[in-house]
């Protein structure tokens, strides 16, 4: 069960070492939009390249739903990046229930988006779990654990990359494991509640840069917001109108912060950008005006040279 990248590394592990997939479950497919529509998501791609039997449900809850998985007399359900919750009935619809691979280090950043979450808050290491699932998110006993440190120049989307490609051994490892187990002892490491913390879906509003932070919580903000929502400012200057800047690459610098700038104060030397955080400047290395492509900061300062008197606003 998934819908998706993360998933289907593992997904295809899975078919390679030989086991059985008599069916995948995935997301129905997002409604089109323009002429083009969507491209088809990750899981529903990888099923189709391989042949295999393809099932939709609005709901996986639903009464009809849990009958069709249940019919398939499937020994595990392997979820990863499905989106939806699974019921204790959904569950219930194979014989050793539902394994799932989770791209943290559970009981922490328990969610939608822990990746995301792990670099915002600054985390210099993280990894991915494989849970036996309860109905509860993300809480049942961890069967496989696997750390990875997180590279301090990296995006989301690189860390993701990285750990769904860690994931295959950890998947690869729980589905063994889960041959030996006898399917009424204890399995895996109870969840410490008092170590647990939400990583709830990100927001487009969660990338608006609050230059009170310090610059390494600004640069973390702004790596953990990629590929999306993106990191977000307003470029404010006397006398022309307000514009939106995506920040798409930036790195705090070791200068620290002059009491005459405020927050957000942009400072140019040369052809190098920079804006005070709380504590110290940040280099600006590429950045995007609302409308136009992204540009590195060099190319920006040419075409705004006014941008020496501006600010950068919360």
């Amino acid at each position: 069960m998934g819908t998706g990248p993360f998933a289907v590394p593992s997904f295809e592990a899975i078919r390679q070492a030989g086991y059985e997939i008599p069916l995948v479950v995935t997301r129905p497919e997002r409604v089109r939009k323009s002429r083009k529509g969507p491209p088809p998501a990750p899981v529903r791609q990888w099923a189709q390249s391989h042949d295999l039997q393809l099932f939709d449900p609005a709901s996986i809850n639903d009464p009809e739903a849990i009958a069709t998985v249940a019919a398939q007399n499937a020994d595990v359900l392997f979820v990863c990046d499905y989106g939806q919750i699974l019921s204790d009935a959904a569950l219930q619809a194979a014989r050793c229930g539902g394994l799932n691979l989770h791209g943290s280090l559970l009981p922490a950043y328990r969610g939608a988006a822990p990746v995301q979450w792990a670099m915002w808050k600054g985390e210099t290491e993280t990894g991915v779990s494989v849970i036996h699932m309860t109905p509860k998110l993300d809480g049942g006993p961890v069967v496989v654990r696997r750390s990875l440190k997180i590279d301090p120049h990296e995006t989301a989307g690189e860390l993701e990359a990285r750990l769904a490609d860690d994931g295959v051994a950890a998947t690869l490892q729980s589905l063994s494991d889960l041959a030996l187990w006898d399917g009424n002892s204890a399995w895996g490491e109870i969840q410490d509640p008092a170590q647990a913390c939400k990583a709830p879906r990100l927001q487009k509003s969660d990338g608006q840069i609050d230059w009170t932070q310090s610059a390494a919580q600004i640069d973390c903000q702004v790596r953990a917001m990629q590929p999306w929502p993106t990191a977000f400012t307003t470029l404010k200057s006397e006398g022309r109108a307000d514009t939106r800047i995506t920040i798409r690459s930036l790195e705090p610098t070791d200068t620290p912060r002059a009491e005459s700038l405020a927050c957000g104060q942009i400072v140019v030397e040369g052809q190098t950008l920079f804006a005070a955080a709380s504590d110290r400047l940040l280099q600006i290395h590429q950045l995007q005006p609302a409308g136009k492509k992204a540009m590195a900061a060099a190319d920006f300062l040419r075409g705004h040279p006014h941008v020496n008197k501006a600010h950068f606003a919360s």
